[in-house]
């Protein structure tokens, strides 16, 4: 070759190597041996013991240990039930994560890119792990560099460092230029030389937390934790003051001074929203799990959930990957230099020198996989930047072969003919004869037509219903691709997308971004887009207040899919394009994409709804403690007798079976397509703490007014319990006939399944005996529901005027909504 990168270089590495042949075995044995080797795990995914480590020494459990330690020091074993919550908690949290990190795992192995190395003369593919140092390792288009390594040999080598160093231009790399791990090939070929393996690597670090198995930078996560903290520094105050008022004002002795400090407590900790919360992620990742989906960072199933448009890349997502060659048309008949069989050894020759070739040149050696015995002069690889590639090859001519509107006038008459053809669908190439080699500074130069190569592209029969499926579920679909504007609109045409008949040419694209949102907000179809565009398109959507996620399979996707909010790429896809991805389709479909979202909103919207329900019973349990507390402060000022706090332990564990414990379960594993949204924790609030206010008041009136006084039979005091207990217990369970709303059969079947489970638990003999329940008192039980009646209307009108207030009652009753009431929120 004329260019001297393309001769390589030909010094021996340490270790006398030659770069051409590579390590021998017996070199490769003994860098393995002196521990030289690229050990950095692949996936830095938690241990087994990591998992348990954090399943178990949680600030939930904690506070629960120490409470049932107290519990027991009583003597009072019954009333330590609710210690089988830390139990339940730490193993299905364990089990659920041990589950997901094993289906990562696998998932990650089949998506892991194989680096190409030379040894002992022959290539052959290995895993990451298995290089070790002074290993050669060959690079094409789209190919990630594993292993920090100085270029040995070079043909046209471009290497995009874009994800270490934010520069978005590729670096020209030549025989002795240094390359990162980290950084990939935007366009060209080559070889590099290991020269540091492992930790010592530049990405070794930074890759290792990235991909770690973690669930945060997560509004829901973070959202979470605060409001735990907020609960744990509001206990205190609570836990004090509810043992003064039974130590002291109702003198109580100190076994049920502490019981009655502990029933106030337990029910102030939301124990099962952290489970629920892993447990829904988890079972999340097993389920896209099965549709060979590998979620590479939890928080994007939250991100999911959150999408409201879709970028889709043409070519590999509503198409098919791969091509046939459907027609060679040629421009210049009567041309003696145009003639078929000399295009067809020109097409072939170029097909065949391709290092690493995509689906178009594939299609092309397909179809003519002679060898014409030509020798290349002079190389020019493709870039999506460019839109050609191209061959020199001495006497026999310089061929460039890409986009008809690229390399020729858009008047002329071929180019006509070329936007004609894409009209149809299909993919037109143009194969040019150029007056100057292809590495000229100013090349393509003057290009002569020689010839339309004309491919077929399928496209994916399961397409149309996925653009419906969103279409349905209000998220916007973008078709941004770098071939011909016509062609592509004829695809999104033929797929039923609205605009793909006023398909818009991205060299027209404004450059600013505040016109370019503009434009996005109308327009659905657009072609001959660069990467830096597609990068731009995804900036001004997001500045809309989009949720963007990126869809693509290319090299030319990589800075769209790392700028977008969620960049998903194809199990195909260049090992670029699926490094930076937070979710890989390992069966390439774009089809898989709807269960994906579902998912996510699955998670997301379960998650909110059983938040509802544990924070409410927190907002009344506070409440109740303070209220039962502040009532013996004011019976020594104010000279009236103090009350004691009306539950057990044991009342608190059977209040939360079936009003909240089962049913959270339940809904958080529940089908839920409704698009998650921002302000988690203020949208909770605003249904837990009035609810949660009005329960814990009935609860406390309804125990007033039954309370004997301190003289009172142990037989009066388990009657206003009870009392107390079967008002919570009945506006509780209408909070979850709230929460689960909009009904469906199953949901009804819950709310009675639950009501009958209470029914149950007062009728037999045995658990009223066992839980110290007495409903006989009809003037007690009727003074019950009644407050109970009272708190269910409350709750409604406070669910209904909140609702109102924030627009949410339409979306929560299933009711359309009326003009206004988005913006309004």
């Amino acid at each position: 070759m004329a260019n001297d990168e393309t001769r390589g270089v030909d010094t021996l590495s340490p270790g006398e190597m030659d770069v051409r042949t590579g390590l021998t075995s017996d070199q490769v044995a003994q860098r393995r041996a002196d521990g030289r080797t690229n050990d950095v795990p692949s996936r830095a995914s938690r241990s087994v013991r990591d998992i348990v480590r954090a399943n178990v020494f949680t600030r939930i459990n904690a506070i629960l240990g120490v409470l049932l330690v107290i519990v027991l020091s009583t003597g009072s074993v019954i009333d330590g039930m609710f210690g089988l919550l830390i139990v339940a908690n730490s193993a299905i949290g364990i089990i659920q994560e041990v589950r997901a990190k094993r289906t990562l795992d696998k998932l990650a192995i089949v998506s892991q890119s194989r680096p190409v190395v030379r040894r002992d003369g022959a290539t052959a593919a290995v895993s990451p792990s298995e290089v070790v140092l002074d290993d050669v390792i060959e690079l094409g288009s789209g190919d990630q560099v594993v292993v920090d390594g100085v270029v040995v040999e070079g043909e046209a080598l471009d290497v995009d460092e874009s994800l270490l160093t934010g520069e978005a231009d590729p670096v020209h790399k030549r025989p002795g230029d240094q390359v990162l791990s980290g950084s990939f090939v935007a366009s060209g070929s080559g070889a590099y030389r290991a020269t540091k393996v492992g930790r010592d690597a530049y990405a070794a670090k930074l890759a290792a937390e990235a991909s770690k198995f973690t669930l945060v930078h997560s509004e829901l996560r973070s959202g979470v934790d605060k409001i735990l903290k907020v609960i744990t520094y509001m206990m205190i105050p609570a836990g004090v003051l509810i043992v003064y008022n039974q130590l002291f004002v109702s003198e109580q002795d100190l076994g049920g001074a502490l019981n009655g400090m502990v029933a106030a407590l337990v029910p102030m900790v939301p124990e099962g929203l952290v489970l629920m919360t892993s447990l829904a992620f988890a079972v999340g990742v097993i389920r896209l799990g099965r549709r060979q989906c590998l979620v590479q960072e939890l928080p994007a199933i939250e991100g999911l959930a959150r999408v409201d448009v879709v970028c889709a890349d043409k070519t590999g997502t509503l198409t098919e990957n791969g091509m046939r060659l459907s027609e060679l048309r040629l421009l210049t008949a009567d041309d003696p230099g145009g003639t078929e069989a000399r295009l067809r050894d020109a097409l072939a020759a170029q097909a065949a020198d391709d290092p690493r070739p995509n689906a178009s040149v594939l299609a092309i050696a397909e179809a003519y996989d002679h060898d014409p015995g030509w020798t290349t002069t002079a190389v020019a690889p493709f870039s999506s930047a460019k839109k050609w590639s191209g061959n020199s090859y001495g006497p026999n001519g310089n061929w460039v072969l890409g986009a008809p509107d690229v390399l020729l006038d858009p008047e002329s008459s071929a180019a006509r003919t070329a936007e004609e053809i894409g009209a149809g669908g299909l993919r037109v190439l143009l194969l040019g004869e150029s007056d100057r080699a292809v590495d000229a500074p100013d090349a393509p130069g003057v290009v002569t037509p020689r010839a339309l190569v004309v491919l077929e592209q399928r496209v994916r029969p399961d397409a149309a219903d996925t653009l419906a499926y969103f279409a349905e579920q209000k998220v916007e679909v973008k078709v941004i691709s770098g071939d011909n504007a016509v062609s592509v609109g004829a695809v999104a045409q033929s797929l039923g997308l609205p605009g793909g008949d006023r398909a818009v040419d991205a060299r027209e694209l404004p450059s600013d971004r505040e016109s370019l949102a503009e434009v996005l907000d109308t327009a659905t179809t657009f072609g001959r887009v660069r990467p830096d565009q597609k990068r731009e398109m995804v900036g001004a959507l997001q500045s809309r207040g989009h949720t963007v996620a990126m869809t693509g399979d290319g090299v030319n996707d990589v800075l769209a899919l790392k700028d977008a909010d969620i960049g998903v790429s194809m199990g195909s896809g260049s090992p670029a394009t699926r490094a930076v991805a937070q979710i890989v389709l390992l069966d390439n479909s774009f089809a898989t994409l709807p269960y994906v979202v579902g998912e996510g909103r699955r998670v997301i919207g379960n998650i909110e709804r059983v938040s509802n329900l544990f924070l409410t019973k927190t907002v009344y349990s506070v409440l109740l403690a303070l209220l039962v507390g502040l009532s013996g402060v004011a019976s020594e000022l104010f000279d009236f007798e103090p009350m004691p706090y009306p539950f057990l332990p044991r009342h608190v564990t059977i209040a939360a079976w079936f009003t909240i414990g089962i049913p959270a379960f339940i809904l958080s594993l529940a089908p839920n397509n409704e698009r998650a949204r921002t302000g988690f924790v203020p949208r909770v609030m605003r249904f837990a703490i009035p609810s949660g206010l009005v329960v814990g008041i009935c609860t406390f009136v309804a125990y007033a007014l039954v309370y004997a006084g301190p003289d009172q039979t142990e037989t009066q005091q388990v009657q206003a319990g009870t009392t107390a207990l079967i008002t919570l217990i009945t506006i509780a369970l209408w909070v979850l006939a709230i929460v689960a709303r909009p009904y469906v059969w199953w949901k009804v079947m819950l709310i009675v399944g639950s009501a009958l489970g209470y029914v149950v638990l007062f009728a037999l003999p045995f658990a009223r005996e066992f839980f110290k329940l007495d409903p006989s008192n009809v003037a007690a039980t009727t003074t019950a529901f009644v407050c109970g009646g009272v708190g269910i209307v409350l709750v409604e009108v406070g669910w209904w005027v909140s609702g109102r207030l924030h627009g949410e009652h339409r979306r929560l009753f299933s009711l359309p909504e009326q003009p206004g009431e988005k913006a309004a929120r």
